[in-house]
């Protein structure tokens, strides 16, 4: 059987969370392939046997409602699964709320499919400046920028859908659904395998179940994929969280000699014309906008002009694909709407229009940026792909994925997924390379 030796399955409520998932696992030694939606048995047969699958989703963009329907077909494929730890995976800043992206909501959808009690919360991801102490977030305001508490970030508490404005990930929790987490607070990590025994017990005995646990350093992560393995071992495991879930379990895996970390592959250089569809507001990606348009041939998309117009779609769509089949390479950004023109969720979707619209227009293009994490997520989704598997790194936190379609023009197409705050300054010329 193929998943004979699947450990870990995991959905991704954003494609370019999804993708970084991917590449931690496939740098650690597993065989990995990350689905768009529930394979069927072509894609599987496809994929080959694998340590580790994921399925990419959009749900950290939908009411709860709609998250339903998202994560039931999930569910169902995950109950057929022998994977003994399932993952859902949210943003490192656990943007979220309790009308959008409901991680509460999320972890009750899928906790039925879990036997153990203990529902393990990881609040910190170091390798991306993210980290938790005492229950308390905080992130680095940009690569290598001041680390400061999720409440006060300059970008996350002012975010234009799920504006962070709790650090206390209980608390934040606790409002969507999810009240009396307790909490493995980093002193216990830092205790013998007894005492952090007893502190996981005492965590998860405040409440349901859930337990929150601090995340300051590898050493702590490497400790928690222990307990988590450990406990995954005599009952099913649920866990939420970012990456470092499976930075967590893979660090613990090659401790124990199960796997070898490969050499982090440099991203393979660009083949014809790039296309680099920016649909981020945020401040990091403004800079990387800024310091390397002068590499591209810019184009604005005004969101409510092409939502408003199909010939004016047409027109952009056309003129678009026209500089990329002359070889030039193309940065279209989107131009900050009006209130209340556009909603994020339709510029999301726009973008996904223009994508796949483009692409049908200029064959000759081979790679792909997308910045933006629903706007990643909406516009591969509209491609058709099945599945992603992973190509090399263009920086941490921002892998370069290799496409997998039905479609000849589509498979073998190269994506970069980038989340608003991740990526160094000059990441769209390293894009170019």
């Amino acid at each position: 059987m193929a998943d004979a030796g699947l450990r870990y399955a995991y959905y991704a409520d954003d494609f370019t969370g999804a993708t970084d998932t991917l590449a931690t696992l496939a740098q650690a030694g597993l065989r990995t392939m990350l689905f768009l939606g529930v394979p069927d048995a072509q894609e599987r047969a496809a994929a080959g046997p694998l340590d580790a699958l994921g399925i990419a989703g959009i749900a950290r963009s939908l009411p709860p409602h709609e998250m339903r329907d998202e994560l039931a077909p999930v569910a169902r494929f995950f109950a057929t699964l022998p994977a003994p730890l399932l993952h859902y995976k949210c943003c490192s800043t656990f943007d979220s709320a309790p009308d959008v992206g409901n991680l509460a909501l999320a972890a009750a959808l899928l906790r039925p499919l879990a036997s153990n009690r203990l529902v393990p919360i990881l609040g910190g991801q170091p390798s991306l400046g993210r980290y938790c102490a005492f229950g308390q977030l905080f992130a680095a305001a940009g690569q290598g920028g001041e680390v400061v508490r999720i409440d006060r970030h300059p970008t996350m508490s002012t975010h234009p859908v799920t504006p962070m404005q709790e650090a206390d990930l209980r608390r934040h929790l606790a409002a969507q659904g999810w009240p009396g987490l307790g909490l493995v607070d980093w002193r216990a990590l830092e205790q013998d395998d007894a005492a952090l025994d007893r502190a996981v017990d005492a965590a998860q005995a405040a409440g349901d179940g859930g337990a929150l646990f601090d995340v300051l350093t590898d050493a702590h992560l490497r400790r928690i994929g222990a307990v988590l393995w450990r406990r995954a071992g005599t009952a099913r495991l649920l866990a939420l969280g970012a990456s470092s879930v499976a930075q967590a379990l893979c660090a613990h895996w090659q401790e124990q000699g199960v796997f070898r970390a490969r050499p982090e592959a440099a991203a393979p250089p660009a083949r014809g014309p790039v296309l680099l569809l920016v649909g981020s507001l945020s401040p990091v990606t403004a800079r990387q906008l800024q310091e390397g348009a002068s590499h591209y041939q810019v184009m604005a998309i005004d969101p409510a002009l092409l939502l408003g117009d199909a010939r004016a779609m047409e027109r952009w769509t056309r003129e678009c694909a026209g500089a990329l089949n002359a070889g030039r390479p193309v940065l279209a950004h989107t131009v900050r709407a009006v209130a209340g023109d556009t909603t994020a969720r339709e510029v999301a979707q726009l973008c996904g229009r223009l994508l796949a619209g483009v692409l049908a227009l200029a064959p000759a293009v081979r790679r792909v940026g997308i910045a933006g994490g629903d706007s990643s997520s909406h516009a591969v989704r509209a491609l058709g792909l099945w599945g992603l598997s992973p190509l090399g790194a263009l920086a941490p936190g921002v892998p370069l994925v290799r496409a997998h379609a039905r479609e000849a023009r589509l498979d073998g197409l190269e994506l970069m997924l980038k989340g608003g705050q991740m990526g160094p300054v000059d990441l769209f010329t390293r894009l170019l390379a």
